[in-house]
């Protein structure tokens, strides 16, 4: 699917109507897709907290839009990096397989960067308010333990939609006013947007030999459908 640039409440209701569509089809199908944001924006994990105060004051400040991400984990801040979205009918049963594999193909396409990641460690039973501030083995880092990019599911009828975020040049004022603490940053310095994108586009399609790749457009009818939901997942007006 082409790279989107849109507003995080349409990010999020694309994703989602996505998954919708691949339940209700009967295909063997595997939608990849990366997409940047139109504002700087937080995204809150679905099992995550309201927005804390400070959070509601950097938007109702016009300094971000905060929406609720359909997948787990803590919150993001998506300006200036990379998201990906996976959805995929016939995943491997188990969480963790899942990741696993979905990791050997951001680990390749990084590979072909220079960029040589792995796993984190950290224990994944409990939510972080900043999802960068730990890893999990559903997260890569690299050889300092940095973490590089942050992943999150999100299982219906036993099909998945897996998000990831690749932080490449972060506003580091903001990302300190949400966090209280530095972004991640990159030795010597980070990959561009589209280098990264084109690398992971190989990686996948290498390592998804027996399926059929095809680049699709959006319909108007899906695009109706995805402004018809955009307002489920924006957390400004409403409480969480």
């Amino acid at each position: 699917m082409p790279t989107q640039t849109r507003s995080g409440a349409e990010q999020m209701a694309l994703d989602t109507l996505l998954l919708e569509q691949s339940c209700s089809s009967r295909a063997d199908a595997l939608i990849l897709r990366f997409y940047r944001w139109s504002r700087p924006t937080l995204s809150l994990g679905r099992h995550q907290g309201p927005p804390t105060d400070l959070w509601r004051q950097l938007a109702a400040r016009g300094d971000l839009d905060l929406v609720r991400r359909p997948s787990g984990g803590g919150a993001v801040l998506h300006a200036g990096g990379l998201t990906y979205a996976l959805i995929w009918a016939n995943p491997p049963r188990q969480r963790r397989q899942a990741y696993l594999q979905v990791n050997q193909c951001l680990q390749e396409g990084l590979k072909a960067l220079g960029l040589h990641l792995k796993p984190g460690t950290a224990a994944a039973d409990r939510i972080t308010a900043d999802c960068f501030a730990q890893s999990t083995t559903a997260d890569l880092v690299d050889s300092r333990g940095c973490k590089r990019i942050g992943s999150a599911q999100f299982w219906k009828r036993g099909q998945l939609l897996q998000h990831g975020e690749i932080p490449l040049a972060p506003p580091e004022g903001l990302w300190e006013a949400v966090f209280a603490t530095s972004p991640p940053c990159w030795t010597p310095s980070a990959p561009s947007a589209a280098s990264l994108e084109l690398a992971l586009q190989q990686s996948f399609q290498r390592l998804s030999l027996d399926l059929e790749w095809r680049r699709e457009a959006l319909s108007p009818r899906e695009l109706q459908r995805m402004n018809a939901l955009a307002n489920r997942y924006s957390l400004e007006s409403v409480q969480a």
